[in-house]
């Protein structure tokens, strides 16, 4: 599969869950599968990186469920989201020798899994009758999609 396929597919999971990506992406390179040792992204596989985004996904989990949680349409969800994709899909790009495209291809899945998260994430809801199935259903889509996506480096 190709680099940017991956970092397009990891900014979707960005999309979903805005915490979850980064924490994959940073367990990879830790693990040597993301080899970012030489690029400016070198960072997300220290010894202490993946442990940190992953506390902060765990956080968001928690946090999404509440119902004081802002739509993840608003400017600083959204624009979060935005920020995560790219970097875990410059990971990927960098990874590959183009760390600008897995930028572009991580920013264009972290719209689509944003803005098509959501309506899916509404369907479910409705088709639910409430909203917390369908916002664990997104969590095992975005935690397994992540998985499978950095599996794919191993």
């Amino acid at each position: 599969m190709s680099i940017f396929t991956l970092a397009l597919l990891i900014g979707l999971v960005a999309g979903l869950r805005a915490m979850t990506a980064p924490a994959a992406v940073s367990w990879a390179a830790a693990w040597g599968w993301l080899p970012l040792q030489d690029t400016p992204l070198a960072f997300l596989g220290y010894t202490f990186t993946p442990w940190i985004f992953t506390l902060l996904a765990v956080a968001e989990l928690v946090t999404d469920q509440l119902p004081s949680t802002p739509s993840r349409k608003v400017p600083m969800q959204f624009g979060a989201r935005i920020v995560m994709g790219g970097l875990c899909g410059a990971a990927f790009g960098a990874a590959g020798g183009s760390l600008l495209g897995g930028l572009v291809a991580g920013v264009i899945g972290a719209v689509l899994g944003t803005l098509g998260g959501a309506e899916a994430r509404g369907w479910l809801a409705r088709a639910f009758g409430r909203d917390l199935p369908a916002a664990l259903v997104e969590d095992v889509v975005a935690i397994g999609g992540a998985c499978l996506i950095v599996g794919m480096l191993a």
